[in-house]
């Protein structure tokens, strides 16, 4: 089904990211894998071609585009290269700045935004810890008012860039009593005294990214790094939470799209039994399903995208558009892999990689048992 949220300006977009990936990216597929990251100099050619900073004004460094189609189209075209550079890509640019912009001090903004824009600054956000996952409320990290500063102590765990960020926007606990209302941000620089990282974890997928565990050990930080007022960081958070999710649901469809059409050109070719393995029937059928699914789940996310674009997408549906993205894209994947036979449990196939990189969508960003307790509680339940 075509689709019609797209302007010719989009399109051209579009064509110079493809363009990107072709040049940029996919010659050092391997290359990321062994090393699990992304080389910086990846990170300055997106910057140099303004993908980094599309969220961020023109004065700092950014394109300063007020569309968020724009940022979808970025993500779409990354994330049919892979998975994982798409959702590194997207913490530093789709996801942190907007913390910075909308509750950043002039000083903040031009101390972090121009090297962000640029790719000279990768930027990650610190809010899962090892007791709390989805339960951004629960989380242990303090900050200590000390003088004219604040001493953060505690960890966190499954950052996205993590390991080679420069900058990270960290979640503390800045007044125990008050739950929720006693959340603050801080940015942490990688140089401050007592920051340190754990290794580059061992994932099941998205081998690319550099996922880290992240320590703090009295790392004294000043009002200077404090992103917005005390106490607010939890509503700063989940005011900003739907664009992270809207960014993943276009992402995770984006991926398996592509993912499918590849496996409809590999049934077209495969033959058993005398005839190529599409027109058996049971695959013919679930080929047909699948398509469906994929489409009539794209329908819906473009129409989040809309929703977002105009500033009307509201957290319930972020929260659908996330979880059912990620559900379909599992389901498809499983039936893509299956559909290759054993080649499809084969590393160098991509049906195989994507299907070990799309797992974790329905974890992250909030599970998807969070996502359909917020629908739920809209519901009135």
């Amino acid at each position: 089904m075509p689709r019609n949220i797209y302007s010719e300006d989009h399109e051209a977009f579009r064509a110079s990211v493809r363009e990107f990936v072709e040049r940029t990216l996919r010659p050092r597929a391997e290359e990321m894998v062994r090393d699990k990251t992304i080389a910086r100099d990846m990170w300055q050619e997106a910057g140099k071609q303004g993908f980094l900073g599309l969220d961020i004004p023109e004065e700092y460094g950014g394109a300063g585009v007020d569309d968020y189609l724009f940022n979808a189209v970025a993500a779409e075209e990354i994330a049919k290269f892979n998975a994982a550079v798409s959702s590194s890509f997207g913490i530093h640019s789709d996801v942190c700045p907007p913390y910075i912009v909308d509750l950043g001090t002039q000083e903040q903004k031009q101390r972090w935004l121009p090297g962000m824009a640029a790719g000279e600054k990768v930027c990650a956000i610190a809010m899962t810890e090892p007791s709390g996952g989805s339960d951004l409320a629960a989380l242990k990290t303090t900050a200590v008012r000390d003088g004219d500063g604040w001493l953060i102590n505690g960890s966190k765990t499954f950052i996205t860039n993590g390991f080679g960020a420069d900058l990270i926007i960290v979640a503390t606990r800045t007044d125990p009593a008050k739950g929720a209302k006693g959340i603050t941000l801080f940015m942490v620089e990688d140089s401050m005294p007592g920051f340190t990282r754990g290794r580059k974890l061992d994932k099941v997928g998205q081998e690319e990214a550099d996922t880290a565990e992240l320590f703090f050990d009295n790392v004294r930080v000043s009002d200077e790094n404090r992103i917005g007022e005390e106490g607010m960081g939890f509503i700063a958070m989940m005011q900003r939470l739907p664009q992270e999710r809207i960014g993943a649901a276009v992402s995770n469809i984006s991926h398996v799209a592509q993912i499918l059409a590849e496996t409809l050109d590999y049934v077209k070719e495969r033959k058993a039994f005398g005839q190529p393995i599409g027109s058996l029937q049971h695959n013919k059928f679930k080929l047909a399903e699948m398509v469906t699914r994929v489409e009539v789940t794209q329908a819906y996310v473009d129409d989040c995208l809309v929703a977002h674009a105009a500033g009307t997408l509201t957290s319930v549906d972020a929260a659908k558009a996330k979880w059912f993205t990620a559900q379909v894209q599992n389901d498809v994947l499983d039936e893509c892999v299956q559909l290759y036979g054993g080649y499809g449990f084969m590393n160098e196939y991509r049906v195989a990689r994507a299907w070990r990189d799309a797992r974790v969508t329905k974890i992250w960003a909030g599970s998807n048992e969070i996502m359909k307790e917020l629908i739920g509680r809209d519901l009135g339940l």
